[in-house]
């Protein structure tokens, strides 16, 4: 960071720099330090401001100073100084006009990558660097538990007795705040909808620290019978209407009074929330060790995340004396660990490495573009060397030659600065189109004010990085050329520019060795076998209200009269119905106990739970490895379990299941084992399949529970027509016309969803690193262009002495690819230590996987080879005698 305020303050007068440069740069350093101990985004945040302070008052010490160097006897004025800029910035444009073709491929390069530095930092912006909508986001953190060595996952909810306990005991947590969401039926007047509503306690609008623009917030005594409703719901259903505080309409399970409006944008804990539903849970109903609740507090003046984990983790140590519990869960209690994280990582976590290293990649291409543009502006520069000898010579000073060249550069950046940002208005919305659903915060991704300061900036910067070196060569031009006809060895120039292509090399080698580690990461993910089938699959869900639907079994003759119905149907080969369809919903995890064991041995085998009936494994080509299925009368009836082949092994490693009887922590009666099945990845395809049981539709007592609104599967005779989907609605709607159809899936869609965000971030960045190797390749192909024009005459004297065209072909090709070499060994080095931040995107191949380093390195070598066959091939028809003529 030094070195760049270092040249950061070339800006500035040179007395100016001399007399205050040291005392800036230590205090520009100093406030860096004490930003960095905020926390990174703050030391990026200042980072950003120090530069943009630094350029803009050197250039305003430039033109209208308020520091005189008493030195100064002739003080030019800012009327001069301006009057010399403009002149100067005149000139270059009257320059470039005369060589358009240098400008065309300046402007070109430089604004096409600093175009994909403004799109992809735009996206940052939004997504990392502008704050959460909340009060102090940094006070916001998020709880979990953990356990480790137990059974349970790295990270899980806790259950509603440590939220009692954190929000009674915790010194540590102004506030805290219990939630969840889920998917339930809206109804109001004629429309009904399927939409996500949160169930949260009242604390949640307080810890988060956000009020409704619109009525107020939910109170203790209000207890489940109001609902706060989202901005977007308010003006999309009720138009917008401040009347609508205190009107009544139907949320999750029945009429709630809406009492506030939310502010625009606000959206927790996920996006397109509707309501929030207040939801208090009752000390005296807890029942320990129901895990499934999501915590979100805030933390009091002076707690860190550390302090506050020791506080929390002393607190849950009392939960058994307190709320009882079996001997698994004082277990669990002994072994349960917090784990606390800001907001913002949690809610951005997912997608903070994945943009982190997509702008790193427009990064690397930036650099690669200015190398390139670089190398046009040394040939440029050599070019007039002469010219500028001889304006030395005529007493030119130096100061006025690097102006005039900089001018150039600073033309060249500031016109394809402004190219870029049209180019990002123009490439963002066509690339936020792809992007995947998960994004967060995407409706708040545009061309900020930032934005445009970073383009400014970067444009700046790459204009100074490009011309800089060549401006002081030029600048020094050689008076003895003036006698020479600027003859001589062109080993010096060109070692410089094969240097810049090395570095080309080296930094597109990085993005192609990232690229491909994400191809076979998406490969390997497409190729998992989760289980079931991918093709030819519908899965749907609609959610009934009658009144005559009120406990399990109704709900259950519900469904088996609706499967009837679909078997029915043209086109239909199978119907089935699960209570959570794989990939799209997780199922409740709970401790499995046979009958052979304690039910507090060990905590049992931790699995799944959902219900199914019909044909479902049959209609997702689920196998069955024992035993039978569910048929209709088990459906009707309870007392029966199909279990997947891990809870089997698990229960008995050396035992016939078929008959045994299960229970688990939430179904205390024993369940028939009927069945087992294979294992079917439930959650992520990046993890492995979860034991887990299938019961039937009907529980131990009418309302044990009951499938409203299950997951219909139905596999087509022949796939899925197009015109299936409007069968079954055809059929919903005679049954059931009050209920909304949602989630309406095919499988292999599910599937392919599981890998969107890794192929998304997989194809921008092949994207940079086809983009990087092109300009690598333009860059070595312009160095070697550029040396073969320069040795025109040694080749001619070479052919003239009996040199054969291919040896001659030979020795080109073999400086540029000996360029390459060193490049791709500098390249593999880099990338052995890059691609270590890839890791967390990853699967089913290493960081450093072998194959794709050798592999990347020899596409960058075969492009090598390429670029530099076009030089050498116009070498070879040198012709001696006009060679050395024209020399």
């Amino acid at each position: 960071m030094r070195s760049l305020l270092a040249l950061l303050l070339l800006v500035f007068p040179r007395a100016f720099r001399e007399e205050y440069g040291d005392e800036v740069l230590d205090q520009a350093l100093d406030d860096l330090d004490r930003a960095r101990a905020r926390g990174a985004w703050a030391a990026a945040r200042m980072a950003a401001a120090t530069v943009i302070d630094l350029a803009t008052t050197g250039l305003a010490e430039r033109f209208d100073p308020a520091w005189r160097d008493p030195r100064r006897t002739n003080d030019e004025g800012v009327g001069m100084a301006m009057e010399r800029i403009l002149r100067d910035l005149r000139q270059a444009v009257r320059s470039l006009r005369r060589t358009p073709g240098f400008a065309v491929a300046t402007v070109g390069t430089l604004a096409l990558a600093l175009g994909v530095n403004a799109a992809i930092f735009s996206v940052v912006d939004a997504v990392l660097i502008e704050p959460l909508p909340y009060d102090d986001p940094g006070r916001i953190v998020t709880i979990m538990a953990s356990a480790p060595g137990s059974d349970y996952p790295d990270e899980f909810p806790v259950s509603a007795e440590f939220y009692v306990q954190y929000r009674d005991e915790s010194r540590l947590l102004d506030d805290v705040a219990a939630y969840g969401w889920s998917t339930a039926t809206v109804r109001s007047d004629d429309r009904v909808e399927r939409l996500r509503l949160s169930q949260a306690t009242s604390s949640l609008f307080t810890t988060l620290g956000v009020e409704p623009i619109l009525g107020r917030l939910p109170l203790s005594e209000d207890e489940t019978g109001v609902a706060l409703i989202s901005h977007s719901l308010w003006t999309t259903w009720f138009g917008g209407d401040p009347a609508v505080i205190g009107r009544t309409a139907f949320f999750m399970n029945g009429q709630k009074e809406i009492i506030g409006v939310m502010p625009e944008g606000f959206s927790f804990p996920i996006g397109e929330v509707a309501a929030w539903i207040p939801d208090e849970p009752d000390r005296g109903e807890i029942t320990p060790g129901r895990f499934g609740i999501a915590l979100v507090g805030r933390l009091a003046p002076g707690a860190d995340h550390e302090a506050l984990e020791e506080e929390l983790t002393g607190l849950a140590r009392r939960l058994p004396e307190l709320y009882g519990g079996d001997a698994a869960y004082a277990r669990l209690i002994e072994a349960h660990r917090p784990v606390v994280r800001s907001v913002t990582e949690s809610m951005l976590g997912p997608v903070r490495t994945a943009l982190l290293v997509l702008m790193a990649a427009v990064g690397v291409v930036l650099l690669i573009a200015c190398a390139n543009v670089a190398n046009l502006f040394a040939v440029r520069t050599e070019g007039r060397a002469r010219d500028l000898a001889v304006q030395r010579a005529l007493g030119a000073d130096r100061s006025r030659l690097v102006g005039g060249l900089l001018s150039e550069a600073a033309v060249i950046s500031l016109t394809a600065g402004v190219l870029a940002i049209a180019l990002a208005l123009i490439a963002l919305p066509a690339w936020l189109a792809v992007a995947p659903a998960e994004l967060p915060r995407v409706d708040e991704i545009g061309l900020s004010p930032l934005t445009l300061v970073f383009t400014l900036v970067a444009s700046l910067a790459a204009g100074l990085l490009c011309g800089l070196v060549p401006a002081f060569k030029g600048a020094d031009a050689d008076l003895g050329r003036l006698r020479d006809g600027l003859r001589g060895s062109t080993r010096g120039r060109s070692t410089g520019r094969s240097a810049l292509v090395v570095g080309q090399t080296a930094l597109a080698l990085v993005l192609l060795v990232g690229s491909g580690l994400l191809l076979r990461s998406v490969h390997a993910l497409q190729s998992v076998d989760p289980g079931f089938d991918r093709e030819g699959i519908l899965t749907f869900q609609f959610a009934p209200e009658q009144d005559h639907l009120v406990d399990g079994p109704t709900w259950a003759a519900f469904h088996v009269e609706m499967m009837d119905r679909f078997r029915a149907l043209p086109g239909v080969r199978t119907v089935g119905i699960v209570e959570n369809v794989p990939l799209d919903e997780g199922t409740a995890g709970v401790a499995y106990f046979s009958e052979d064991q304690a039910v507090d041995a060990e905590g049992g085998v931790r699995g799944g739970m959902t219900f199914s009936a019909g044909d479902y494994f049959e209609a997702m080509g689920i196998e069955v490895l024992r035993g039978r299925t569910f048929t209709d009368a088990d459906a009707l009836e309870p007392g029966t379990v199909v279990i997947t082949r891990s809870l089997a092994d698990a229960l008995w490693p050396d035992a016939d299941p078929i008959g045994r009887r299960i229970r688990n922590t939430f179904v205390e009666e024993w369940h028939e084992v009927i069945g087992v099945v294979d294992d079917v990845v439930q959650n992520d395809l990046r993890e492995p399949p979860q034991a887990l049981a299938y019961f039937s539709l009907v529980g131990p007592e009418p309302n044990s529970w009951g499938t409203s609104s299950p997951g219909y599967v139905i596999r087509g005779s022949d796939g899925i027509g197009d015109d299936l989907m409007g069968r079954v609605r055809g059929v919903i709607g005679e049954v059931a016309p009050e209920a909304p159809i949602y989630r309406v899936y095919t499988v292999a869609s599910l599937v392919e969803r599981e890998t969107t965000q890794l192929r998304f971030t997989m194809l921008t960045l092949v994207m940079a690193a086809g983009l990087a190797l092109v300009l690598g390749a333009v860059g070595l192909y312009g160095v070697l262009s550029y040396v073969v024009a320069q040795r025109t005459r040694e080749i001619g004297v070479r052919m003239a002495l009996g040199a054969e065209a291919g040896r001659v072909r030979r020795m080109v090709v073999g400086q540029g690819v000996g360029v390459v070499a060193l490049g791709i060994a500098v390249g593999l080095l880099v990338a052995f230590v890059a691609t270590r931040a890839l890791s967390g995107l990853l699967f089913g191949v290493g960081a450093t996987d072998p194959w794709t380093f050798v592999g990347m390195a020899a596409l960058m070598a075969g492009v090598g080879a390429f670029a530099s066959w076009v030089p050498a091939m116009r070498a070879s028809r040198v012709d001696p005698i006009e060679s050395m003529r024209g020399g």
